[in-house]
C-alpha cells in the first residue's frame, strides 16, 4: 500500500508531469485562461492517461515484449501502436463531448485534439514500461500523473485569472505573465523534490 501512495505522491507532487518533467506545456498554456475549459480539459486528460495506461501496458506485455503472443520482440513498434491507442481514447472523448458538451468542446478547440500529441500522455505509457510497473502500478501512475497535470492546470487558471484582474504593467500582460506565473509556480513545486525519493 506505501508503495502506491508513493507513486501517487511522487507523479502528482515530486515529478509532476508540467511542472518539474515540463511535458504537457501546450495544453496547460492553451487552456489555461478560463476555469471551465481547465476542467474539461482536466477531466479528458485524466480519462485519456488512466485509460492510454491500462491498454498501453497490456499492449506492451502481451503483443510487443519478446514473450508475448507473437513470440517475437516488436518493441520496436511501441511509439506506433502507443500513439494508435491514444488517439483512440482522444476520438472517443472527442466524440461524447461534441455529443454531451458542444459548449466545451467548442472551448477546448484545437487543444482536445492535441491531447494525442501532448507528451505528458505518452511519457506515461513510456514510463510504465521503463520501470516496468505491473498492471495496477501502471494505471495508478497513469491516473496519479493526470491527477499532477488537473492540479498544476487549475492552480495555473486560478493564478492567471486573479493576475488578469489585478491589472499587470502592460509589458507584462498576456503570455509574458503567463510565462512567468508558470515558472513560479514550477519552483514552488519543486520543493516538494525531497518529499518521494
Amino acid at each position: 500500500m506505501a508503495s502506491y501512495f508513493l507513486i501517487i505522491a511522487g507523479a502528482v507532487l515530486v515529478n509532476n508531469f508540467v511542472l518539474t518533467r515540463f511535458l504537457g506545456i501546450c495544453p496547460f498554456l492553451g487552456v489555461s485562461k478560463k476555469l471551465d475549459t481547465a476542467l474539461g480539459m482536466c477531466g479528458a486528460v485524466i480519462f485519456v492517461m488512466t485509460s492510454a495506461s491500462a491498454v498501453t501496458w497490456g499492449v506492451q506485455r502481451f503483443l510487443l515484449a519478446p514473450e508475448g503472443v507473437f513470440g517475437k520482440d516488436l518493441r520496436y513498434l511501441q511509439i506506433i501502436a502507443f500513439i494508435l491507442i491514444i488517439a483512440s481514447f482522444v476520438q472517443l472523448v472527442d466524440i461524447a463531448m461534441k455529443r454531451f458538451s458542444p459548449n466545451l468542446h467548442g472551448a477546448l478547440g484545437i487543444f482536445l485534439p492535441l491531447i494525442t500529441t501532448n507528451c505528458a500522455v505518452m511519457g506515461v505509457a513510456v514510463l510504465n514500461v521503463q520501470l516496468e510497473y505491473n498492471f495496477i502500478k501502471a494505471v495508478v501512475f497513469g491516473f496519479a500523473a493526470a491527477l499532477g497535470f488537473a492540479v498544476a492546470l487549475v492552480i495555473f487558471t486560478g493564478l492567471r485569472e486573479k493576475i488578469d484582474r489585478a491589472n499587470p504593467p502592460k509589458a507584462f500582460q498576456g503570455v509574458a505573465i503567463a510565462l512567468v506565473t508558470a515558472g513560479l509556480l514550477s519552483l514552488a513545486f519543486m520543493g516538494f523534490a525531497s518529499l518521494v525519493k
